[in-house]
């Protein structure tokens, strides 16, 4: 049994979600005089950032979440180490702007150096850059395989290594296996620097984008922006080598909206303390709900606060368009957009500024925003049923069309690149796509348009039975991950231990991050990984000690 003298803990992944684990045990560590060795494994350069916020990624990759939220206050005992990340790009960025996931990664990694500076003499811990390969039982605890074949044994192991290899969808390993037969260029959207770096002999091709999310808004940038190109008062100013034409397109055909451009205008969209406790009461009835049942207790209580902004702000939108617009949304997300992609993209741009009322949609858009710290405080600790958690996953991940929406200035640069006729809105609704030696053809009614090149800029689905990480696959052979069901993540239990195929916790062994939705909702925010599901980990490994 392990003592508060020979803890051994291993964090496989070190990104920002690891980072905040290893803040919460840290904190704990000294609150109690834990003394441990944490070993961290990632071949990743820059600890705490992974890929995602890689310091050295280009900057046109941006977040979708403004200064002015992006807190992130350090732990007490790091205080006086690094300040918050709004005070440490004060001097840099305004309070409404957006900024480079780059300069958030510089952050974290520098963070990270912080946390070593500021931990107590009793915890010995140390990065490695080895990948783990393999895991297994030994004794009370658990062995570890790096790919230098070296073995290690601890008592505590804690999986985050964000989003492992997947394997494609059946659409997108069709379309690699094109283009392996006839020397076509198809890609991801990330890395960022390799697609920029990629993009430089595309200047007389079609690129085709598959996704419309925010992804692809890093994407058009990066082949715009990327190439020389500039946005000047509203109008695009082409440098000449960027592709002739890009083409997104998704299963809707709608790009996210933009989110209010200022803070007075995003404060109107705040519930009261009320129709929060409102919201609660309503969450803590959806565990014993069938998914119908669920569905219509949360959009009763969104449909209070909604239906009191669209008064507030004097729209001509009812109660009865709240309840009805919310009725659509729980039998077919999105049947209410009825409008075309480019007069959608208008609209939002005019009510993101405040120039145009908010309509019924998007009031219910930003209110399911402002509730997603209830809603994954309650959703991550509570037990429901597995139709009724899909259900509500199923909701919440509609809802990003709104509660993901981009800064205003993303979508004004999509319009001026419509505006200038390089992106081509024409063929972007769920298109037939057939396939020739010269590339993709993409038809949609009565039009028709040909790509050369293929981007792929949807982010891969978090199941479990798609992974193809070596150690995670391991894992579910063994019997120590099961899945939540097909299309989920693996099931963990409130402290994060992952749950096994009798649906008993495997002790000590945990999963925190993008491949335990399902166990949780909405994981894939940076604010996520330094609130209390970290917490809750950190506190499981203390409480397990001599059990």
């Amino acid at each position: 049994m392990a003592s508060t003298t020979d803890l051994r803990v291993a964090i496989i992944g070190f990104g920002p979600r690891a980072l905040g684990a290893l803040e919460s045990l840290t904190a704990i560590a000294i609150k109690t005089r834990l003394s441990a060795k944490i070993d961290i494994f990632d071949p990743f350069p820059y600890p705490g950032a992974g890929p995602n916020f890689d310091p050295d990624q280009s900057d046109l990759c941006i977040l979708n979440i403004p200064v002015r939220i992006l807190t992130y206050v350090p732990p007490k005992f790091m205080s006086d180490h690094i300040p918050p990340f709004t005070e440490w790009v004060s001097d840099r960025f305004e309070q409404d702007e957006f900024p480079p996931r780059s300069i958030v990664g510089s952050y974290l990694t520098k963070r990270f150096q912080a946390l070593c500076d500021a931990a107590p003499d009793t915890l010995d811990i140390s990065h490695s850059n080895q990948k783990i390969i393999g895991l297994k039982r030994a004794g009370e605890g658990w062995q570890i395989k790096s790919g230098d074949g070296q073995m290690k044994t601890y008592n505590e192991v804690l999986l985050t290594q964000g989003q492992p290899e997947t394997a494609p969808d059946p659409q997108l390993q069709r379309w690699i296996n094109h283009a392996r037969e006839h020397s076509l260029d198809l890609t991801h959207a990330y890395p960022a620097n390799a697609l920029i770096d990629f993009a430089q002999g595309w200047s007389n091709d079609t690129v085709a984008v598959r996704g419309m999310g925010l992804s692809t808004l890093d994407v058009l940038r990066m082949l715009t922006k990327g190439l020389g190109g500039r946005f000047v008062n509203g109008r695009y100013i082409a440098s000449g080598r960027e592709p002739r034409k890009i083409l997104p397109f998704s299963l809707n055909g709608k790009a996210p909206s933009a989110k209010p451009a200022t803070k007075l205008l995003d404060d109107r969209f705040n519930p009261t303390d009320a129709e929060i406790q409102l919201f609660e009461t309503a969450l803590g009835k959806t565990t014993s709900s069938n998914p119908d049942d669920a569905l219509v207790e949360i959009c009763r209580a969104l449909s209070v606060p909604a239906t009191r902004i669209l008064s507030d702000v004097k729209s001509s939108d009812t109660a009865a368009d709240v309840d009805l617009w919310l009725e659509i949304e729980r039998r077919d997300p999105g049947a209410q957009d009825v409008l075309c992609a480019v007069d959608a993209l208008k609209l939002d741009i005019e009510v993101a500024h405040g120039r145009v009322l908010p309509s019924a949609g998007y009031t219910i858009g930003q209110v399911w925003r402002k509730l997603q710290g209830e809603l994954r405080s309650f959703f991550n600790t509570a037990e429901y049923p597995v139709e009724t958690a899909s259900a509500l996953i199923g909701f919440d991940e509609a809802m990003k069309r709104y509660s993901y929406g981009p800064p205003v200035f993303a979508a004004e640069e999509l319009l001026a690149l419509i505006d200038h006729g390089i992106v081509s809105m024409c063929i972007v609704d769920d298109p037939a796509i057939l396939l020739s030696a010269q590339g993709w053809q993409l038809i949609e009614d009565d039009e028709a348009m040909s790509a050369q090149v293929m981007v792929d800029a949807v982010i891969p689905s978090p199941a479990l039975e798609k992974v193809r990480d070596t150690l995670m696959v391991e894992c579910v052979k063994s019997g120590l991950a099961q899945q939540v069901e097909e299309g989920l993540g693996a099931k963990t239990d409130a402290s994060a231990q992952l749950l096994d195929d009798a649906n008993l916790p495997v002790k000590g062994l945990c999963m925190l991050g993008r491949l335990t939705i399902g166990s949780v909702i909405a994981v894939d925010g940076l604010n996520d990984c330094f609130g209390p599901s970290t917490v809750r980990w950190a506190e499981g490994v203390v409480d397990r000690i001599d059990k």
